[in-house]
């Protein structure tokens, strides 16, 4: 029982209403293998409901009323992903929900940054000391420039930010991220409903141009240059120690 309890992870997904938390539990469970095809709560093109809204208010409206918990294998971890209401209404359900996860992901809206409901799972969270991870969504619509985000959240919420990720561009532009945790291109395609591959690129190779093109490879470059010379490295006791402020 005791090597059962050691290797289960728990995340809450929490955000501002709309912000996405729901279709990020869905892109979560379709790469973790325990979906073949991620649901959509707005979208009427894929006739899927979201496997975490199983209440029919939540079918009707596109919303989460109730905390949903969902679970995967992951690298031999169990992962267990809380799926939590966005609305005000229903806000102390999220707020109970935080006293029983290893870590909150605070999905944030690119175009709208950070929002009321934003703030006050932030105030929560620093409370008690719950490792926080902070996930901008929405980069396929126009929104707000990555460092103006970046700036934004240490403001708004009194953290001290480090990118492990970087867009490539947005809007009807947007051509994926590079992730810096593990120096890997993923690249974006629209409705992308079905796990692709990770492509492992050298960023100062020519090979950058081929998947993005030269402007955005070189842009690419720049950002992370800047990144690396704005923002200390990620450090991961800091994180598992909620030492964030």
């Amino acid at each position: 029982m005791n090597s059962e309890i050691s290797r289960r992870r728990t995340f809450a997904i929490i955000s501002h209403p709309d912000a996405g938390k729901t279709t990020l539990t869905e892109k979560l469970l379709l790469f973790g293998g325990q979906i073949q095809v991620a649901g959509a709560v707005k979208n009427n093109k894929i006739k899927k409901t979201a496997t975490s809204d199983w209440m029919e208010i939540e079918k009707q409206r596109g919303i989460s009323v109730t905390t949903s918990v969902m679970e995967f294998d992951y690298e031999g971890y169990k992962v267990n992903i809380l799926d939590t209401p966005g609305h005000q209404d229903f806000a102390e359900d999220t707020f109970r929900t935080l006293t029983a996860v290893d870590s909150a992901i605070i999905v944030v809206d690119g175009a709208k940054g950070v929002e009321a409901q934003t703030r006050k799972l932030m105030t929560v969270c620093r409370m008690r000391k719950t490792p926080v991870i902070i996930f901008i969504n929405k980069m396929d619509r126009e929104g707000k420039d990555p460092f103006d985000l970046l700036d934004e959240l240490e403001q708004e919420l009194q953290i001290k930010v480090r990118p492990l990720s970087w867009p490539i561009n947005q809007g009807a532009r947007f051509k994926g991220v590079y992730n810096i945790y593990e120096q890997q291109l993923n690249l974006f395609a629209a409705d992308k409903q079905k796990v692709t591959e990770k492509i492992a690129v050298d960023i100062n190779s020519k090979e950058l141009e081929t998947h993005v093109g030269e402007q955005d490879a070189q842009r690419l470059r720049d950002d992370l240059e800047l990144v690396d010379g704005v923002y200390p490295a990620f450090n991961q006791d800091d994180y598992l120690n909620a030492d964030v402020a």
